[in-house]
C-alpha cells in the first residue's frame, strides 16, 4: 500500500502518540472492563485514510502544488542550460564557456535552497496534521479497545516493528478508520480520483508532491 505520509515526520508524530498513550495507560479508567484480546493497527494508514485525513492531505497537496510546479520549471531550465553548454562547448570561447558555467552553478545553488525550503515547509505542515489528527485517533483507539475487549493494541506502521506475525483478524486499522469517521461526521469524504479537483500531474492522491533532487551541473 502506498505510504501517504512522510516517514520521517511520521516517526516524530508516533513518538508523541506513544508518549501520550503510555501516560494514559498508567491511569486506568474507572469501571472499565479488563480486556483479553490483542490487536494490531497501522496508525499511519489509519490517520491517512480517515475522511478527515484524506481531506487535510488533499488540501495540503493543492496548497503546495504551485511551489512544486515552480521548482520543476527551475529544474527544467537548469537542465536545458546544461544541455546547451554541453552541445556548444567546443564552439564557445573560454570566457563565454566560463560565464555559462557560473550561471548554471548559481542556478543550481538557488534551486537547491528553494527545494530544501520547500521540503521543510511540507514536513512542518504534515507534522501539524499528524499531531492534531493523531491525538483524536488515539482517543478513538482507546475507546474502541475498551469497548471491544482489547488488552493490547500494537502499532505496525514502522517497517522495523517487532511484530513478526499477526493473524489478519487481529488487524483493527479499518475498524478504527470507520470509528474515527463516525466520530467526525462533519469531515466529508474527499472527491474521488476522477473528480475535477485540481491536482499536480504525477503527484500522489493524498500527499503533497516531493521535489525531485536537482542534478549538479
Amino acid at each position: 500500500m502506498a505510504r501517504y505520509i512522510n516517514t520521517r515526520v511520521l516517526s516524530l508524530a508516533l513518538v508523541l502518540l506513544l508518549g501520550i498513550s503510555a501516560a494514559r495507560a498508567q491511569a486506568p479508567v474507572a469501571g472499565s472492563a479488563t480486556g483479553t484480546k490483542v490487536g494490531i493497527v497501522s496508525i499511519q494508514d489509519a490517520i491517512a485514510n480517515t475522511n478527515e485525513g484524506k481531506k487535510e492531505l488533499e488540501a495540503l497537496q493543492q496548497k503546495f502544488a504551485p511551489r512544486q510546479a515552480a521548482l520543476q520549471t527551475q529544474n527544467d531550465e537548469l537542465e536545458n542550460l546544461k544541455k546547451q553548454l554541453q552541445a556548444q562547448s567546443d564552439k564557445l570561447s573560454d570566457e563565454e564557456r566560463n560565464s555559462r558555467i557560473r550561471s548554471a552553478t548559481e542556478k543550481q545553488k538557488t534551486l537547491q535552497r528553494n527545494a530544501e525550503d520547500f521540503q521543510n515547509e511540507v514536513q512542518t505542515a504534515e507534522q501539524e496534521i499528524l499531531n492534531r489528527l493523531g491525538k483524536k485517533m488515539l482517543d478513538v483507539l482507546e475507546k474502541y479497545a475498551r469497548d471491544n475487549g482489547y488488552a493490547v493494541v500494537m502499532d505496525v506502521s514502522n517497517p522495523q516493528t517487532p511484530v513478526l506475525y499477526a493473524n489478519p483478524g487481529t488487524n483493527i486499522t479499518k475498524n478504527l478508520i470507520d470509528a474515527y469517521n463516525a466520530e467526525s461526521p462533519a469531515a466529508a469524504a474527499p472527491k474521488p480520483a476522477g473528480s475535477n479537483a485540481a491536482r499536480p500531474a504525477g503527484a500522489a492522491a493524498s500527499r503533497p508532491p516531493a521535489t525531485a533532487t536537482p542534478k549538479k551541473p
